[in-house]
């Protein structure tokens, strides 16, 4: 006969979470990579000795990594899951019982005890130690780059910066990420006469002032730019860095990185990998220096010249330091810019207009060749574009692309829900944690 389904209550119950978590499940494989007791000791010092107990600063970082893993982009929601799943009490060590954080208290614990301290870059270097011990890390070879993520601003809410710090002006109370922005621009106005001044930004977000105005994926909006540092034998992140979605701040990051990864765990690439935006003479230099083989297409205008004679035309000379061209006048160096890091060389008005092949070479009164002061690094760079070896870095270097692919489609993560650059550094770092420990727990047998 046809069975019926009857809702019984016992007494007791014989139930044991960890008979429920598949041996194979990813946060099983995960929960032994971790190790918090390094961890632990860095937070005791933010906690006071007396009072109450507070929600355990494990429990708080193992809320987030499954948030990053799953794709949970929401606290609220983040706060039921964990409540319902039962995979997810287990990694948490909740038991059945264990009461879970409500979201105010899991975003004040989380914005009070994490946003100053360098907790998450801990948690973040730990997995990355655990990778290089398992030996997944080769070490030889590398690749950077960044890619933008929206911030949390409406791109309607935006002024030019005076105009926009009225506004505060008129506000009993800024919030933080804006008040964080302006301890930094007093810091800058203090450190003013030491430094050039920068130009400031066309627009400015009245809610997240530190994200940048950017066009690089359409139609504008407010972003920050995540940059990885990646070890491309297995596509393990080495490093990330959170920056303002601005070009000039990529090769800034990448240096940071490169600094960083050395002195931390002894990462020195022999090959570094990266796009065009990446080839300019001094970071080019910068590597070279460092002895590393910048496997980067230089950033070339050289052959820009409008259908006049470009500069292989002419001769360099490094000894007189000065250039000769088609008719043999001599070019000697005439300026140097050094904010720009270029020397012009050029002969003169009436050198140039005596000249039988003036039309063929400038339209201008007298002819300009510009040199650039890295220009022996940039070179080197250009040569190394026809080796075996540069071939297979960029081959190497979709493992990048790959993981901001995967970021964004498969972690859900294309738009921050902190604000500032602090969030997006602690989200960036959160992401690329939750990545590493993936491709851990795919590569490395429990």
């Amino acid at each position: 006969m046809m069975g019926r389904l009857e809702t019984q209550e016992n007494l007791f119950y014989r139930f044991r979470i960890e008979d429920h978590v598949p041996q194979d499940h990813l946060l099983r494989r995960i929960d032994w990579l971790l190790d918090f007791d390094e961890i632990r000791r860095e937070l005791a010092a933010l906690y006071s000795h007396t009072g109450r107990p507070s929600v355990d600063p494990e429990l708080m970082l193992r809320m987030l990594l499954i948030g990053y893993l799953y794709g949970i982009r929401s606290e609220r929601r983040l706060v039921e899951e964990v409540h319902l799943n039962l995979a997810y009490r287990w990694f948490c060590k909740l038991g059945l019982e264990g009461r879970v954080p409500d979201r105010s208290t899991f975003s004040k614990n989380r914005h009070g005890r994490f946003a100053d301290g360098d907790v998450l870059r801990r948690l973040f270097e730990s997995v990355v130690e655990k990778c290089i011990g398992f030996g997944i890390v080769g070490g030889t070879d590398a690749a950077i780059d960044g890619s933008t993520i929206e911030a949390d601003a409406n791109r309607d809410r935006k002024d030019g910066p005076d105009a926009v710090q009225k506004v505060w002006s008129h506000k009993d109370q800024v919030q933080r990420p804006v008040a964080d922005y302006l301890d930094k621009l007093a810091e800058a106005d203090g450190a003013a006469q030491s430094s050039p001044k920068k130009k400031p930004p066309k627009y400015i977000s009245e809610t997240d002032p530190e994200a940048a105005w950017s066009l690089k994926d359409g139609p504008g909006r407010f972003s920050y730019e995540t940059n990885y540092l990646v070890d491309t034998d297995h596509g393990i992140i080495m490093d990330v860095e959170a920056t303002p979605a601005r070009l000039s701040q990529e090769i800034v990051a990448a240096k940071t990185m490169l600094v960083r990864s050395w002195e931390r765990h002894d990462f020195q690439p022999d090959r570094v990998a990266a796009d065009g935006s990446y080839g300019t003479g001094p970071f080019l230099a910068w590597l070279l220096k460092r002895k590393v083989a910048p496997h980067v297409p230089v950033l070339d205008r050289q052959h820009q010249t409008n259908g006049k004679y470009d500069i292989s035309h002419f001769q360099y000379d490094p000894e007189r330091d000065s250039y000769t061209c088609l008719e043999g006048h001599e070019m000697p160096l005439r300026r140097i810019r050094k904010d720009d890091r270029i020397k012009s060389y050029f002969a003169g008005k009436d050198t140039c207009g005596a000249c039988p092949i003036k039309k063929a070479c400038t339209d201008a009164p007298f002819r300009t060749v510009t040199r650039h002061m890295d220009e022996e690094a940039r070179q080197t760079a250009r040569d190394l574009r026809n080796t075996a070896a540069y071939d297979e870095s960029r081959r190497r270097r979709k493992k990048v692309e790959m993981l901001f692919a995967h970021l964004k489609r498969h972690l859900g993560f294309k738009r921050l829900r902190l604000r500032g650059l602090k969030g997006a550094n602690e989200e960036f770092l959160l992401a690329a944690t939750a990545q590493n420990l993936k491709r851990l727990a795919k590569m490395v047998p429990c």
